[in-house]
């Protein structure tokens, strides 16, 4: 296998040999790396990418060597999609500014052209012998999922405007000799697994139905698929016979399976974890995995759940409280992003700190969360972002009434779509936070979506009805920059220089309006891109945001220690807004 791990405070790949019970360290790349596969050869592939998310796809024998290009003659671009089959046939979705090619070719060898498509496609696999491949786009648009062949001749388009549809690869073998696309299709209120085949077209197994969301993979046996389920901020697991129509719980331990792999002898390698023990690996039939280094025992604080009556239905909150507490105690409300995401029962290095220096952690599953059905997902309709604040004005108000939370000392704290929910309710409700810290925000909803990426332009345009030109009042309505005159509270803004996005140019327009404002702000800045890989910066932002609340929620801040890295000379990456070392 391989997996992505730490390595001296950034992200790298590694493999692991089950027989050996050995690991090595693949990447030692400056900047971390996180994407990573093991094709049928045993061959280990890694996107190596510059900040800002775009790179090329190199592979190295399983026990070491040279890297080699993926396919040779492949301009850089962002990773949309791998698959190597048994032949050595590669395919490969590179995304550019505006469109995403489809190459292929023999591993190491020449790439060919199959398409090239317009927006946002991702490869969401290919038979085992390459003889068709699957794009998925926009799960709700009339080409949900295209299915070609390797000389981009197109076999069918399954449209997901009527019932939302997502494409999750073919099956290993082929099944009474036909090919086989997993799928999974959101009706009105149900996820369904579905399959599509050459001759039988597109069938979906509604005896097979589950209230939240799922995702499913094959087994290798290509007859039964491995269910995850996501439900109220936890997993669980099941095998089904989609052919003989069986279904089967595999037996976990309460929490969340951050990722979940059928093997053969209907063994399940999972990433499990809950919020008081880091991610840790097991096989559920005691295959030797890597162990992982973590923090032993349980991670203190009590940790509990949480509803309250809002305005769309019951809200559920993830909350964690200093066990040693007497009375009510500081709170800050940590916001997911997304926003097609939700707070789950996980280890969360920002909830462990916060505890541990007697903050109360609430984690809000607003509005607009996944696993809890598709009508709360869709519940914000076109209150894009207000929704999610009045949500957590509502959990505010529950936490504070039932003497958990006191109501003078109460911070938000979000990064990406999260950080964009933290500045929108720090100006939409002036005075109710006490504080708040938004890492890489969207600060100005029209500026950003000029910038950002291609993806989130598409999803910008979806929840908005429109861009910034066809529906300006909407975004105008919905951006914090135009509640910037109204912040009233002390807010942290932590922003990349290579954000591509969230755009650093829009964060800086949000930061001149509070500066004209006369709204007590500081700022911090990152040389890195959105999806940062090093440990060293998220401990600066971890070390500048715990201080900055602690000063503000419960009164002047005590000098801390001088950090290793300081007395070292300090981090270089990591800056505030006058350019001085904030390490």
């Amino acid at each position: 296998m391989a997996f992505t791990a730490d390595a001296d405070g950034r992200c790298q790949i590694f493999t692991w040999d089950a027989s050996a019970r050995r690991a090595r360290q693949v990447t030692h790349r400056p900047q971390g790396t996180a994407h990573s596969a093991v094709d049928p050869a045993a061959h280990v592939w890694w996107f190596d990418e510059d900040a800002r998310g775009a790179g090329r796809w190199l592979f190295q024998p399983f026990d070491g060597g040279p890297d080699r290009p993926g396919l040779t003659g492949v301009p850089r671009g962002t990773p949309r999609g791998l698959s190597v089959g048994d032949d050595a046939t590669v395919v490969m979705g590179v995304g550019g500014p505006r469109s995403t090619t489809v190459y292929t070719g023999t591993r190491g060898g020449p790439a060919r052209e199959v398409t090239r498509v317009n927006g946002l496609v991702t490869l969401r696999g290919t038979t085992p012998s390459a003889g068709l491949l699957a794009l998925g786009g926009p799960a709700g648009s009339a080409r949900a999922v295209t299915v070609l062949s390797p000389d981009g001749r197109v076999a069918a388009v399954l449209s997901g405007e009527r019932h939302r549809l997502w494409a999750l690869g073919f099956a290993p073998v082929r099944r009474d000799g036909a090919d086989e696309l997993l799928l999974v299709q959101e009706t009105d209120d149900r996820y369904l697994p579905a399959c599509w085949t050459p001759d039988g077209g597109l069938r979906t197994h509604p005896w097979c139905a589950f209230d939240t969301e799922i995702t499913a993979r094959w087994y290798p046996d290509g007859r039964h698929v491995l269910i995850r389920q996501d439900r109220h901020g936890r997993s669980v697991l099941y095998r089904a016979g989609l052919a003989d129509r069986t279904l089967a719980e595999v037996p976990t331990r309460p929490g969340s399976l951050l990722d979940a792999v059928p093997r053969r002898d209907d063994d399940v390698h999972v990433l499990w974890t809950d919020t008081a023990h880091p991610p840790r690996m097991y096989s559920t039939a005691g295959t030797a995995l890597p162990p992982l280094a973590t923090i032993p025992g349980q991670v203190p604080g009590d940790h509990r759940d949480l509803w309250t009556t809002g305005r769309g239905g019951p809200v559920h909150t993830l909350l964690s409280l200093p066990a040693d507490r007497s009375g009510p105690v500081p709170a800050v409300f940590l916001v997911h992003g997304g926003p097609t995401d939700h707070d789950r029962d996980a280890y969360d290095g920002i909830v462990h700190s916060l505890v541990a220096s007697g903050f109360a952690v609430a984690r809000v599953n607003y509005r607009g969360s996944t696993g809890y059905g598709p009508r709360w997902r869709r519940e914000p309709g076109g209150d894009v972002g207000l929704a999610q604040t009045d949500d957590l004005a509502a959990v505010r108000a529950d936490l504070v009434g039932r003497g958990l939370i006191r109501a003078d000392a109460t911070g938000l704290w979000g990064v990406s779509w999260g950080g964009y929910l933290v500045l929108l309710a720090l100006g939409r409700h002036p005075g109710l936070w006490q504080a708040g810290v938004a890492v890489k925000p969207v600060a100005d909803c029209a500026a950003a979506h000029r910038t950002t990426t291609p993806a989130l332009r598409a999803l910008d345009e979806r929840l908005f009805g429109g861009t910034p030109d066809t529906v300006p009042a909407r975004y105008a309505r919905n951006s914090p920059i135009s509640y910037a005159g109204r912040v009233a509270d002390p807010v942290l803004v932590v922003a990349a220089g290579h954000d591509a996005k969230c755009p650093p140019g829009q964060v800086r327009g949000y930061l001149d309006a509070l500066r004209a404002a006369g709204a007590r702000h500081e700022a911090m800045w990152l040389d890195s891109g959105h999806d940062g890989y090093e440990g060293e910066d998220h401990m600066a932002v971890l070390r500048r945001a715990v201080g900055f609340l602690d000063r503000e929620l419960r009164g002047p801040l005590r000098a801390p220690k001088t950090p290793p890295s300081a007395r070292k000379g300090g981090s270089r990456r990591s800056h505030d807004a006058a350019g001085e070392d904030t390490a």
